[in-house]
């Protein structure tokens, strides 16, 4: 799943870069509503976060040019305000929802997740494939009874063909998914993760073609042939939760990472907004 973050706030934007990309998204960026149109006009996001202001053209504007264009993609603005009224607005210009700065790292991918959903309704929790168990909520996969420790790119691929089980998904198609604009690799990038992905999906007991290459083209999922059910979904969550928690924790360190980075500039700018209140406390 790709997501474009529009923010000029460079602290706020890498924050939530932060959260996102330890949920096993695609994150790209924009600084101002302009440059966001460029991008969405040239390339597919299947969320969209959007700052209310922005420089060059305003988050509402940027909105409704979205919808104007006939572009469905979910959109969830991030915003200061939290009247009523500025609600309405964004939400008429064509929001899918709202969500009030500063909020929660487990509210922001609570929401995120339920437009991706709604963006799909026939997607649910988890995804199975034969003995294949892909839980997107807790982010685990389990092939039987063994967890499966998976980089992010390779719980994108699997993610991918679980989702689009039918298809066949070419190296440039996969590359488009999957990495961001600005990384660029090649397509050799796709087939080294591809490669990983098998080792350790017949190191878990699957087949080693439940990845199949159809030569030529590109890459799908094939069914076991001792199962060949076709995807099916599951809405009981039957996955364990530490693999979670340490993502939790993985996620806070990253956080906090991105919060040394910007400490002395936030300080600096503290320190001036108390000096010009202290000088207009005294009239001065």
């Amino acid at each position: 799943m790709k997501i474009l973050i529009v923010e000029d706030d460079e602290l706020v934007a890498e924050a939530v870069a932060s959260v996102l990309t330890n949920q096993n998204y695609a994150v790209e960026f924009a600084r101002d509503g302009q440059s966001a149109w460029e991008l969405i006009e040239n390339f597919d996001y299947d969320l969209l976060l959007l700052d209310v202001m922005l420089p060059k053209l305003d988050g509402i504007s940027l909105c409704r040019q979205i919808r104007n264009h006939n572009l469905s993609m979910p959109i969830l603005l991030l915003t200061g305000r939290d009247s009523s009224h500025d609600k309405a607005i964004g939400l008429d210009a064509g929001a899918d929802d709202y969500l009030v700065k500063p909020f929660d790292e487990e509210e922001l991918v609570a929401r995120v997740r339920a437009l991706l959903r709604r963006g799909s309704l026939n997607v649910q929790p988890i995804l199975e494939w034969g003995k294949l168990q892909f839980d997107p909520t807790s982010c685990q996969v389990k092939y039987g009874t063994q967890l499966l420790s998976l980089t992010p790119k390779e719980y994108g691929l699997l993610e991918l063909f679980l989702r689009n089980s039918r298809r066949v998904f070419s190296c440039g198609m996969i590359l488009e998914h999957l990495w961001t604009y600005e990384e660029t690799p090649g397509e050799e990038a796709v087939r080294t993760h591809i490669k990983g992905l098998r080792h350790k999906l017949k190191a878990a007991g699957a087949s080693a073609n439940l990845i199949e290459t159809v030569y030529g083209i590109g890459y799908r999922l094939k069914p076991e042939e001792e199962n060949s059910q076709e995807l099916v979904t599951n809405s009981s969550n039957s996955m364990s939760q530490p693999q979670s928690q340490l993502k939790s924790q993985q996620t806070l360190l990253a956080v906090n990472k991105i919060w040394q980075k910007f400490k002395g500039r936030i300080v600096e700018q503290v320190s001036v907004l108390e000096q010009l209140s202290l000088e207009l406390s005294q009239k001065n």
